[in-house]
């Protein structure tokens, strides 16, 4: 991994600091790329996209969640919420002009939101292991009888994590808060173009629960590319170079799309 440079730091209102790093473009359509859950701004997808957008001439925005990386705050104090509303910050302070926003498990899900809150502005949505509705039916929907009465009496469960020495510190705020956020109980209604792709051997977001997203979106322009042997991360060569055409692919029609 190159040696990393100091972020930006976005101020939110209640004194917590969002780390970003932007690389400008001369005009035309930007990229925001929203990270998974406990992941940050360093991962390999992010980094291959801003090595793309430095070639390609794009701008492209990253950045980390509070609790995440190199912003600040509790992880366990971090909700779908409060997450989207870092995103949306992020969106409406640090880019401009037409969208295409990436998001990476979690961050397919706030994409979405994304999507339907600032609809002048993203254009379209690429999703990779796109999570919406992860903490009801990814988590309560599966957690055993002892893990959801752990949840209620204590308020967090210490989940054993296949991606970090530490387990995650799961919370019953995060359960309860992120049903405010639900999706896939009705239509989404965005007629934006969206590519989705899903690893057919993902143990954390199962194939058909993207097929559950491609039927929930109202659009006509949605696209899921399933690759059988493909994981969670979808970080390998050829699932960069996937990856990097779609975003390529979208910028020009995000373009022709522009107001």
């Amino acid at each position: 991994m190159p040696p990393r440079d100091h972020p930006k730091m976005l101020r939110r209102p209640d004194g917590a600091q969002i780390a970003y790093r932007a690389r400008t473009g001369p005009g035309g359509a930007g990229v925001l790329f929203l990270g998974g859950f406990r992941s940050d701004m360093q991962g390999t997808k992010a980094l291959a996209l801003d090595q793309w957008a430095t070639r390609a001439g794009r701008a492209f925005v990253r950045f980390d969640y509070f609790g995440h990386g190199e912003s600040s705050g509790d992880f366990r104090r971090g909700t779908i919420g409060r997450w989207l509303d870092d995103a949306l910050a992020v969106l409406d302070e640090t880019t401009r002009g037409p969208l295409v926003v990436v998001g990476s498990s979690m961050g397919g899900w706030l994409a979405l939101h994304l999507a339907l809150k600032r609809p002048d502005r993203v254009r379209a949505v690429v999703g990779i292991a796109a999570a919406p509705d992860f903490t009801e039916d990814l988590m309560w929907a599966r957690f055993p009888d002892p893990v959801r009465r752990t949840l209620e009496g204590e308020g967090v469960y210490l989940e054993p994590s296949a991606y970090d020495p530490e387990p995650t510190p799961i919370t019953m705020r995060l359960i309860e808060e992120g049903r405010s956020h639900l999706l896939l109980g009705g239509p989404i209604a965005l007629d934006i173009p969206v590519r989705l792709f899903q690893g057919m051997r993902d143990p954390d977001v199962p194939w058909q629960h993207a097929c559950r997203l491609v039927e929930a979106l109202s659009g006509a322009d949605v696209t899921l590319t399933l690759v059988k042997e493909g994981d969670h991360r979808l970080s390998e060569p050829a699932d960069l170079d996937r990856l990097v055409r779609a975003v390529e692919e979208l910028c020009t029609v995000a373009e022709r799309r522009r107001a």
